[in-house]
């Protein structure tokens, strides 16, 4: 199976089983003001849509609701880079949760009175990946 060797964000691969990885970093996006507003079930998606199987594999969006809100003030565009991706999937080691590097998503155009709130929800999405790690 392909693997990426491509940074689109903070990785982190834990000893542990796919359900206790979901249970941790929720819980640990949740310390730090996050919550999951969606869950998409990869593996089912493609068994359903396609009709192939895929390694256990999630797509959680979290938002930060503050954060969220001094965003769409700013820039009501915005929008379309919300919520914050983070991937949890199976390996034969465990499990990775990768989280999405708010600076790097929203790159070369990023507008100066966003780049305070991308640093700030990089700096609690490192926090999340250093309790993950922990």
């Amino acid at each position: 199976m392909f693997e990426s060797t491509v940074d689109y964000g903070i990785r982190v691969e834990l000893p542990v089983s796919y359900e206790e990885a979901i249970a941790q970093v929720t819980a640990a996006l949740k310390t730090e003001g996050f919550g999951v507003l969606t869950q998409i079930d990869v593996k089912s998606t493609l068994k359903q849509k396609i009709d192939v199987d895929f390694r256990r594999y999630v797509i959680l969006g979290a938002c930060n609701p503050r954060l969220a809100y001094q965003a769409l003030s700013t820039e009501l565009e915005i929008g379309l880079m919300l919520p914050c991706n983070v991937i949890v999937y199976e390996t034969d080691a465990g499990s990775v949760v990768s989280i999405v590097d708010p600076q790097a998503m929203l790159g070369v155009g990023l507008s100066p009175a966003l780049a305070d709130v991308a640093t700030q929800a990089r700096e609690r999405l490192e926090r999340v990946a250093a309790a993950l790690s922990g």
